[in-house]
């Protein structure tokens, strides 16, 4: 096999794997097999696309391959049975092939994926460890690294919650016009869940993921199209801002830039305009919520001309909003941090040491990250440190690593 043909297979993995999961989800109507479906189709493409040629729709050929193979396999094991129990073979219930050719257009099959991970029957920890693992494509491990979880608990998890939805017979579709309201915050939820991922890898070579937060805006606007909800909108924009610095938020080698020191010349003016558009859109609704307040956030930040014009008042200000709305430690935490540029660190860093002192945000890197940046503000050098390396000692990311390294030798220089 050629390495331009192992590498075309490799990258269509990358940018396809998950999206045809999706499809052999809805199916074959079982996650497992599906999973298995879909390795098999990949087997099949390094065997055949060397001979044959990278397909016109690579994506379709795997659709077809992984659903043939698995109907055969169905079908051998059925033989079996049958032959075990002396019987006739039992159906096979396989959805239609001209019926996934027809249907890609508003109703995605990831969407519907996620819409079926988030269902209501299934416990909250379940619909993320489950959307994460089957929409993202996560490892178990990296999940339960972001959950703080034994990997075998969260196995458990996926497991279980694969069980319920064979078992319970949820269907695999986005829910009619009565019921999607009730079901948008947990999608909502695992959108920017999804988005953060890519936003900020838990683990990895690179800071972000750029597959899994473009995945997370095209199901974003999916989501608005299928239903306009302001807090649709308001995620959407949330996200749009936020993926508008991609390219400022890492030098060319890689190294972490802070938000401060950003060339905003990098900042993508498409997205922030999009982005604008979706918040002020969900703001004038006066129906908004947690998403649209962020997103508001990420506004002022796009719209401040250098760091040093940010307006933090306002900023402070939306913060109050966004805590009396989603009271939450991380939440407090971004505020402190808020206070800290309006009324200097000191302000700042009472708030993150309260919310360290009641127990809360201990195992959480940010914490740590922004009490050592105000310590180290404020001079007090052997505070900072201590708290660089507790951050350091909680990122499994490499370039966060780099960048705590970075802090902690300039320390000791003085």
């Amino acid at each position: 096999m050629t390495d331009s043909i192992q590498d075309a297979v490799s990258a269509v993995y990358t940018a396809e794997s998950r999206r045809v999961l999706a499809t052999l989800i809805r199916l074959l109507g079982d996650f497992d097999v599906a999973e298995e479906a879909m390795h098999d189709a990949f087997r099949a493409a390094l065997e055949q696309w060397p001979r044959e040629g990278v397909p016109g729709n690579p994506r379709a050929w795997l659709v077809s391959a992984g659903r043939f193979k698995a109907i055969d396999g169905l079908r051998r094991r059925a033989r079996f049975e049958s032959l075990d129990k002396d019987g006739a073979p039992p159906e096979i219930a396989v959805t239609d092939d001209a019926a996934w050719k027809d249907d890609e257009s508003v109703e995605d099959d990831r969407l519907r994926l996620i819409f079926t991970c988030c269902h209501p029957a299934l416990a909250p920890d379940a619909q993320v460890a489950l959307t994460l693992r089957e929409v993202c494509g996560l490892t178990t491990e990296e999940i339960a690294q972001a959950f703080l979880t034994p990997a075998s608990t969260l196995a458990q998890r996926i497991v279980r919650a694969k069980a319920k939805i064979r078992d319970a017979k949820i269907p695999y579709q986005v829910p009619g016009p009565a019921d999607l309201p009730d079901r948008l915050d947990a999608v909502l939820r695992v959108i920017y869940l999804v988005f953060n991922e890519g936003y900020s890898a838990s683990s990895g070579a690179t800071l972000t993921r750029h597959d899994l937060s473009t995945e997370a805006i095209r199901l974003g606007r999916l989501l608005v199209d299928l239903l306009p909800e302001p807090e649709a909108r308001g995620l959407l924009g949330l996200m749009l801002l936020h993926e508008s610095r991609r390219a400022a938020r890492t030098s060319a080698d890689g190294e972490v830039i802070l938000l401060d020191d950003q060339d905003r010349s990098l900042w993508n003016r498409e997205l922030i305009a999009e982005g604008l558009t979706q918040v002020e859109q969900a703001l004038g609704s006066r129906r908004f919520g947690p998403y649209t307040i962020q997103g508001a956030i990420a506004a002022v930040h796009a719209e401040a001309a250098s760091a040093g014009a940010t307006d933090w008042a306002q900023i402070a200000g939306l913060y109050d909003v966004l805590l009396r709305a989603d009271p939450s430690p991380v939440i407090e935490l971004n505020r402190a941090v808020a206070v800290a540029m309006r009324d200097g660190p000191a302000a700042g860093l009472r708030i993150v040491d309260t919310i360290l002192g009641r127990g809360d945000l201990q195992e959480y890197r940010p914490a740590h990250a922004a009490r050592a940046e105000l310590c180290r503000r404020l001079g007090r050098s052997d505070d900072a440190r201590q708290s660089y390396e507790r951050a350091l000692s909680l990122s499994r990311q490499d370039a966060e690593r780099r960048f705590f390294e970075r802090r902690l030798a300039e320390l000791r220089l003085g």
